[in-house]
C-alpha cells in the first residue's frame, strides 16, 4: 500500500486554474490530477515504470539516471 505525504505546491494561479478545469472534465480531484499528471510524466521520462495500470503505485527502474 502507498503512504501519502501532505506537501504544500506553490504553482502558478493560472497553471492551477487550468488544471483544475482539467481535473473537472476528467471527474478527478485536484490532487488527484496533479498526481495523474506527475505520474505520466515520470513515466514517459522512464524514470519509474507503472507496475499496474489500475493502481497508482509506482516502481523505481534503476539508480542509474539516463541524463
Amino acid at each position: 500500500m502507498s503512504k501519502r505525504k501532505a506537501f504544500a505546491l506553490r504553482i502558478n494561479e493560472d497553471i492551477l486554474n487550468a488544471t483544475h478545469r482539467w481535473a473537472d472534465d476528467d471527474l478527478r480531484s485536484l490532487n488527484a490530477q496533479i498526481e495523474y499528471i506527475l505520474r505520466d510524466a515520470l513515466v514517459k521520462s522512464g524514470r519509474v515504470k507503472l507496475t499496474q495500470k489500475v493502481v497508482t503505485e509506482v516502481e523505481e527502474i534503476s539508480s542509474q539516471r539516463k541524463d
